[in-house]
């Protein structure tokens, strides 16, 4: 993971323009890194059979090399080497290993929290396509509507309705550039109907994953707490409680009932 970071970072950093005397430096990082990650990659897809679910030489191989991870891991290298296969210069394209910086999500730390995750989107994916749906439809037709509206007033500006849409993006999203705005009222109505519509809509993907996480967490066992099993009856640790509190239960019964018969007796 170190060594990710670090390559992340050189790859930020040589972008400084006073750090481009340290180019060399940053080419020889650049080549070790590509070495440790090229190695790396093939030994994966060499070792990858031993895994049941990718048996067989070459068909376990390639599927392998379908999962999401070695696709991550082949586009980390592949910049590299594509200039060798092909005539054209792509170095521009060395930053798409940026995107190996997610393989830190790997780590075993993270791996309950990213199953949590892939169960809520799973669970509410309908729910999650609705809100996108209506979010889509709002967009465009509130573009639209402000095409129609604007393009007369400002015909340099609102020049059509894919435009018009990345006003609607803008005003949707509360960012507001301000390279595009209304200048007549039935414009700024509209402008106002999405800004406010906006939070909504935002707010309602939230409350669907929200929803999703309670439902799973309170479905879910508490992971932090272990049974515990007698290695002689099998029980768990709930049942010796009950067990326990049950006993302790006759106990004083039965202790009562044994001092109300001395106390019977002295009489």
């Amino acid at each position: 993971m170190s060594l990710i970071a670090a390559n992340v970072l050189a790859v930020i950093m040589e972008t400084l323009p006073s750090l481009r005397g340290w180019s060399l430096w940053f080419r020889a990082f650049d080549e070790i890194s590509l070495t440790i990650f090229t190695l790396e990659y093939l030994t994966r897809l060499w070792v990858c059979t031993s895994d049941p679910r990718y048996g067989g030489s070459l068909r376990g191989r390639l599927e392998f090399m379908r999962t999401p991870m070695a696709i991550v891991d082949l586009l980390a290298i592949l910049p590299f080497f594509l200039p060798v296969l092909l005539p054209i210069d792509l170095r521009e394209l060395r930053a798409i290993r940026l995107v190996r910086f997610f393989r830190v999500f790997k780590l075993a730390r993270y791996s309950r929290s990213l199953r949590l995750l892939a169960r809520v989107f799973q669970s509410k994916r309908e729910e999650l396509m609705i809100a996108l749906f209506i979010e889509a439809f709002l967009l465009i037709f509130v573009s639209s509507v402000m095409y129609h509206v604007e393009h007369d007033a400002q015909p340099e500006i609102f020049t059509s309705i894919p435009a018009s849409m990345w006003w609607g993006v803008v005003t949707l999203t509360t960012v507001g550039y301000g390279d595009m705005s209304p200048v007549t009222i039935a414009g700024k109505i509209c402008a106002a109907v999405l800004a406010v519509s906006g939070v909504a809509m935002f707010a309602l993907p939230a409350g669907i994953l929200a929803s999703g996480f309670r439902a799973d967490l309170g479905e879910s066992p508490d992971e932090g707490s272990e049974s515990t099993r007698c290695p002689h009856c099998g029980k768990e640790s709930s049942e010796f409680v009950g067990l326990t509190l049950d006993t302790n239960s006759d106990r004083d019964l039965k202790s009562s009932h044994e001092s109300r018969s001395e106390d019977l007796e002295r009489v």
